[in-house]
């Protein structure tokens, strides 16, 4: 263990070192797969981000050939020891996951895998990703402790632990990265350009923060283990405050744009944007709608925002309707597409991936509901109504 806490605290620092550069989901992705390989010195690595669907909505593999990843085909679903990870969110450590019950079978052209470490990546109590590595390499400093029919060491305790360390940055770099990325397609660019400087305001000392803890450890870990532990509880803790603020900073942003030109005007501006950006149709009508109470507005503009990005980047949609209606004494927010849609009753987990538990809390908290109709191949339509207006 000399040299791998070394090299894994300097792995650690590279992809803190990226986030701060790097705002762009799958350059942060690709960044926390070579580090997690260097790490552990394993001969393939991968991350996986779930979409809402049984799939990935993004997928990146370090140790494969441009040529093979071709070869392999179609993204993997979430099956097996995959969605094991990801639904019970528990780490797997696997001498040989071919002889897992769980395992199912790969492509032809997959590589062939024994030993086996995966991990979940955590925001909070929700699953955002799944970072695993297989096939330790075999180095001259652990072949006596190689017990394996095939020669293979195999990922140890101390291999986890390390791991572990990465996944909490990892978290952080994905939770930066999503909201960036989230900021740039549902706001004008004024709007854009803000709550990025947002995020990066409200991490930034963090981020800092975490650098210099990692190098501290990095130089005691060899003279004083006990306090480079010490050190790296302080990472951990460091990242679990910098993922609450960036949530906050964006729980707490209020656009400009709504202060200025009211509801209805900035939802047509975005979806207007929206619409010019993607290769789906996405339309906004407003009838007889007045001003609302700023809460409202504000709660109604959140729930149009995430309901688009779920129809937009997940479901397949070649068309997405917003409309905004007075009925009776209240007002509806309604936004339809032709997607693929889901289940409702089965999505419980998946739940806090589409968004509706923050939607329904946001409709809650002004005094409104919020309803969701969908069913497999028919799309899916979200209602928000309330009182006023």
């Amino acid at each position: 263990m000399s040299q791998g806490p070394r090299s894994g605290l300097y792995a650690v620092s590279s992809a803190l070192l990226a986030m701060s550069r790097h705002l762009e989901v799958r350059d942060v992705l690709k960044t926390i797969v070579a580090s997690a390989r260097e790490l552990l010195d394993a001969q393939y690595a991968a991350l996986g981000v779930p979409d809402d669907h049984g799939g990935f909505a993004q997928f990146v593999v370090d140790g494969v050939s441009d040529a093979q990843w071709k070869a392999i085909g179609p993204l993997p679903r979430q099956h097996g020891i995959l969605a094991a990870m990801l639904h019970e969110a528990r780490p797997e450590r696997l001498a040989d996951v071919r002889k897992d019950p769980r395992f199912e079978g790969w492509p032809a052209a997959h590589p062939d895998m024994s030993d086996f470490l995966g991990l979940p990546i955590r925001d909070g109590d929700e699953v955002i990703g799944a970072l695993f590595l297989a096939n330790k390499n075999r180095t001259k400093e652990n072949q006596k402790d190689c017990s394996a029919p095939d020669g293979r060491c195999g990922f140890t305790e101390d291999d986890q632990e390390l791991l572990t360390i990465l996944a909490q940055h990892a978290a952080i770099a994905l939770t930066n990265a999503r909201l960036y990325e989230r900021s740039r397609e549902l706001t004008i660019a004024e709007e854009r350009s803000r709550l990025a400087h947002e995020l990066h305001d409200a991490v930034s000392q963090k981020l800092f923060s975490l650098r210099l803890t990692a190098q501290a450890a990095a130089a005691l870990v060899d003279r004083d283990p006990a306090r480079a532990k010490g050190e790296l509880h302080q990472v951990a803790m460091l990242a679990a405050e910098a993922t609450e603020e960036l949530r906050a900073a964006v729980i707490e942003l209020r656009p400009a744009a709504l202060d200025e030109d009211g509801l209805v005007a900035t939802l047509r501006t975005q979806i207007q944007v929206l619409d010019r950006a993607h290769s789906a149709r996405v339309t906004f009508a407003g009838h007889g709608v007045r001003a609302l109470p700023a809460a409202q507005e504000e709660a109604m503009l959140r729930v149009a925002q995430e309901a688009l990005h779920n129809a937009l980047r997940h479901s397949g949609a070649g068309r997405v309707d917003v409309t905004l209606e007075k009925r009776g004494t209240g007002t509806v927010l309604r936004v339809s597409d032709d997607g693929s849609g889901f289940e409702p009753t089965a999505v419980r987990a998946a739940g806090r991936h589409l968004g509706l538990v923050s939607m329904r809390d946001r409709s809650s908290g002004v005094g409104g509901t919020l309803s969701v109709e969908s069913a497999p191949g028919k799309g899916t339509t979200i209602e928000m109504e309330v009182p006023g207006g």
